[in-house]
Parts: C-alpha cells; sequence; structure tokens
C-alpha cells in the first residue's frame, strides 16, 4: 500500500521522466483514488489511452480534464501536499 509520501514520489519521479520508477510506486495501492490517478496520468503520459481511461474511471477524475499531463501531476502533487 502506497502511502501520502509515495504518491509524492511517483509524481516527482513521473515529472523527472523515471516513468517506470513512478510507475511501481503506484501500482502499490490500486484501491486508493489517487494513486489510481497518478496511474491513470501514467498511462496517458504513455499514450495508452484505453488503459488510461481504465483508471480514470476508478479515480473520480476526467481523462479530459488535464491535456498537459505535467500540469496534471502538479494538480495530484498539490492534492498530495495539502
Amino acid at each position: 500500500m502506497a502511502n501520502r509520501q509515495d504518491m509524492i514520489r511517483a509524481v516527482d519521479l513521473a515529472l523527472a521522466g523515471d516513468w517506470d520508477g513512478a510507475h511501481k510506486i503506484a501500482q502499490q495501492d490500486e484501491t486508493d483514488p489517487t494513486s489510481c490517478w497518478i496511474h491513470a496520468t501514467l498511462h496517458k503520459i504513455e499514450g495508452d489511452a484505453d488503459n488510461a481511461r481504465y483508471w480514470y474511471a476508478r479515480t473520480g477524475q476526467s481523462y479530459e480534464a488535464f491535456p498537459d499531463p505535467k500540469a496534471e501531476l502538479a494538480a495530484i502533487k498539490a492534492v498530495l501536499s495539502y
């Protein structure tokens, strides 16, 4: 189970371009909506829209809400840092 600090680390890794590192953390907790949101964004970055949409369906977020994945990651980090 990923905790808040782990999820922030996943976002930081994604922003740094370490997709694999971020993905390993994000997939640790497939029940937490924020972790699923990170996971969804990572698949959006990867270009796998179908997989991303699967994860977005578990988040309460929208695939279309953030056209820029970096802005979306920043929004996720803000939620986690609150």
